[in-house]
C-alpha cells in the first residue's frame, strides 16, 4: 500500500496496472500476503492505537463543537472493546476462504470440440471512499488482495492520522510480498476525488462507506458503477405472538449493541395484541438502556397506562418523519399496527414504503408468517427472530465486508469475495465458425449440452 499524493489519472492508471498484474498471482501468493499484513498489523498495534487516540482527541473537540456528530465519533474508535480484534481475526477469516478467482461455475458442450465456459475473475480496480472507520483499510486490504483486485482508498479528515499509521505499516508488509505495492493506494488529498470519480475507463467500481450525504454525494458524481447504500433504515416487526423474552432480547440488542451502525434499529412496528402484552417490559428495558421511545397516539396511550411514571413520562410523540429517519443514536419510532387480518400485510407495506431496503426483521412464533414476511419484504437482508444487526460481513462467514449493499445488481446485502467477482466466457474450439451452424441442407446443430463443473 502507498501513501499517494499522485495525479488522479496516475493514480488510477497505475492501479489498473497493478489489477492485472494481482489477477494472476497464485492463490498461495494472496494467501501468504494477508498472513504479512495481519503480522505486521498486530505488531504495531501499540503505534496505531496511538494514532487512533490523536485522531479521537481531535474528533472529541470538534463533536464538542457541533462539527462532528456522535455517530461518526462512535465509528472512529479502534480501541473499541473487540473492534482491533475482529479487524485482525478478519484477514484471517478472508485467508482461510476459498480461492474465489478462477472458478467455473458454467460449462456447456456446444458441438463436438466446441465447449463453453463461464469463469470467475476480479472486477478490477475499486475506489474505496470511507468517513471515520479505520479498521475499513485492514478490510479492504484484505478483501481487494484475496478477490485479486486493485484498491484505490480515500478516508476521511477525522480519521487521519490512523489511516496513515495503518497504511504505512500495510505498505511495509507489501513491499515482502508479490502483489505490487500499486495494488493498495491511499489518497491523502481529497482534491482528488472528483477527479478519480470522473476516471471511468480506468475504474470499475466505486463503494462509498459513509453518511447518506457522502453516497448521495458520490453517486451524482460519476458514472462509474457505485455499489452501497445511502442510509440503514432498519425495521422490526413485533408480532402478535413473540415470545416476550426471546423480543426483548433481540431489540435491546438491535437498537443498543451499537446504535451508530448501519445495521442498527431505528423503527418499531407493534401489532396491536403486543402493545399491552409484550411492549411494555420492552419499553421498560430500552428506557433502563437511555433509549428515547417515540411513538405514535396508540402506542404512547398504551404504554403510559403500563409503565411507572417515571418511566412514562420519557415517551416522546413521533412524527411522521420518524418512520423515515436514520437515526444513529438511542432513539427508537414505533408505531401500532392495527389487529385486522391483514395485520402482516401492513407491516410488509409500511416496510417497502419506509425502509432504505438494508435490514428487516420479524419477531414470531408462527414459521409461516415469518417465510411471508421474508419473501414480502424488498430489503438486502431479511431475518426471523434474530437482531438486524447480524447483517455483516464477518457474521455471515464472509470474513469481513467491503460495506453492505441495497443495489439490486450483482451484490446485495454484506459484501464479501462474491460481491468483488465478476466473470468472463471462453469457449474453446477446433476451428468452428457461426457460418457452419444453420437451418436446412448441410447445416449444422448447436448441441447446448449441460456439462458438469
Amino acid at each position: 500500500m502507498s501513501l499517494t499524493d499522485s495525479a488522479p489519472l496516475d493514480i488510477a492508471k497505475a492501479a489498473s496496472s497493478a489489477a492485472r498484474k494481482l489477477a494472476l498471482l497464485p492463490a498461495q501468493a494472496r494467501n501468504d500476503t494477508l498472513t504479512a499484513i495481519h503480522d505486521a498489523l498486530s505488531a504495531s498495534k501499540s503505534d496505531i492505537l496511538a494514532a487512533n487516540a490523536r485522531d479521537l482527541a481531535a474528533a472529541s473537540t470538534a463533536a464538542e463543537q457541533g462539527k462532528l456528530s456522535q455517530s461518526v465519533l462512535n465509528r472512529l474508535d479502534l480501541g473499541r472493546p473487540g473492534k482491533w480484534e475482529d479487524m485482525l481475526k478478519g484477514i484471517l477469516d478472508v485467508r482461510g476462504l476459498k480461492d474465489p478467482v478462477g472458478e467455473t461455475t458454467l460449462r456447456t458442450k456446444l458441438d463436438d470440440g466446441l465447449e463453453l465456459q463461464r469463469v470467475t475473475c476480479p472486477i478490477g480496480v475499486l475506489l474505496i471512499i470511507f468517513e471515520a472507520r479505520p479498521e475499513v483499510i485492514a478490510n479492504i486490504s484484505s478483501l481487494a488482495i484475496k478477490s485479486g483486485n486493485a484498491a484505490i482508498l480515500k478516508g476521511g479528515k477525522e480519521s487521519t492520522e490512523s489511516f496513515r499509521a495503518i497504511s504505512t505499516v500495510i505498505s511495509t508488509a507489501l513491499s515482502h510480498t508479490s502483489v505490487p505495492n500499486g495494488a493498495l493506494q491511499l489518497v491523502t488529498t481529497r482534491d482528488e476525488i472528483s477527479h478519480l470519480l470522473a476516471l471511468d475507463s480506468h475504474i470499475d467500481l466505486v463503494i462509498p462507506r459513509g453518511s447518506n450525504e457522502l453516497v448521495r454525494s458520490v453517486q451524482h458524481q460519476t458514472r462509474i458503477p457505485v455499489l452501497g447504500h445511502a442510509d440503514g433504515l432498519c425495521s422490526i416487526y413485533l408480532a402478535a405472538d413473540a415470545d416476550p423474552a426471546l423480543a426483548e432480547r433481540v431489540l435491546l440488542d438491535a437498537k443498543t449493541g451499537y446504535p451508530a451502525a448501519c445495521n442498527s434499529v431505528e423503527t418499531l412496528l407493534v401489532h396491536t395484541t403486543a402493545l399491552s402484552t409484550t411492549l411494555p417490559g420492552i419499553a421498560a428495558a430500552l428506557i433502563a438502556k437511555g433509549v428515547s421511545l417515540r411513538c405514535d397516539a396508540t402506542s404512547n396511550a398504551v404504554l403510559t397506562r403500563s409503565l411507572p411514571p417515571f418511566s412514562a413520562v420519557l415517551l416522546q410523540d413521533a412524527v411522521e418523519a420518524d418512520y423515515d429517519t436514520e437515526f444513529l443514536d438511542l432513539t427508537l419510532a414505533i408505531k401500532t399496527i392495527p389487529d385486522v387480518p391483514d395485520a402482516l400485510e401492513l407491516a410488509i407495506a409500511h416496510i417497502n414504503a419506509h425502509s432504505s431496503r438494508h435490514t428487516d426483521a420479524i419477531l414470531t412464533q408462527n414459521a409461516a408468517d415469518a417465510a411471508a414476511f421474508q419473501a414480502g419484504v424488498d430489503s438486502a437482508a431479511v431475518f426471523w427472530n434474530t437482531s438486524t444487526r447480524m447483517a455483516d460481513g464477518m457474521r455471515f462467514g464472509f470474513g469481513t465486508e467491503v460495506g453492505i449493499s441495497t443495489n439490486k445488481f450483482h451484490a446485495r446485502g454484506p459484501v464479501g469475495l462474491e460481491g468483488l467477482m465478476i466473470y468472463k466466457y471462453l469457449i474453446n474450439g477446433t476451428g468452428q465458425v457461426p457460418a457452419d451452424y444453420y437451418a436446412g441442407e448441410g447445416g449444422k446443430s448447436f448441441k447446448h449440452e449441460t456439462l458438469p463443473l
